[in-house]
């Protein structure tokens, strides 16, 4: 099935992390090995760029990150913030799920249609598809 990686699902994925549960792991190598589409919102392009600035992620996160998409060794597909995940933010609840990015990148899985690999327990916890 297509599926839509949380920002830190992508990062855990991308380099290997323990912290990726086995659930989340199989369901992503799955997709990859089926060749279904496996999305990251733009949003958390933008997001792990702001965590490594801010010194809560290591450099070295988001260059793995950028080198998987770059080189095309993954089957990472980024999905556009258009206007359609946009008007899918009101669909996610504010008190469910506070942060913008957050309600963007549920929101980017609404839109899709896709389940999205989340260990969030509040984005879990919004009616959201999820896969943890």
């Amino acid at each position: 099935m297509p599926l839509l990686l949380d920002t830190h699902a992508a990062i855990w994925y991308f380099s290997d992390s323990d912290e990726l549960s086995v659930t989340a792991r199989n369901e992503i190598e799955a997709a990859v090995q089926r060749a279904e589409d496996v999305f990251l919102a733009s949003i958390s392009l933008v997001e792990v760029i702001y965590l490594a600035e801010k010194g809560r992620l290591p450099a070295e996160a988001l260059a793995k990150l950028e080198h998987a998409l770059a080189e095309g060794k993954s089957s990472v597909i980024v999905a556009p913030l258009d206007s359609a995940v946009a008007a899918s933010v009101g669909r996610i609840s504010r008190v469910a799920v506070p942060d913008m990015p957050d309600r963007i990148i549920a929101a980017t899985a609404l839109q899709l249609g896709v389940p999205l690999v989340t260990r969030d327990r509040r984005i879990r916890g919004a009616g959201i598809d999820t896969i943890w």
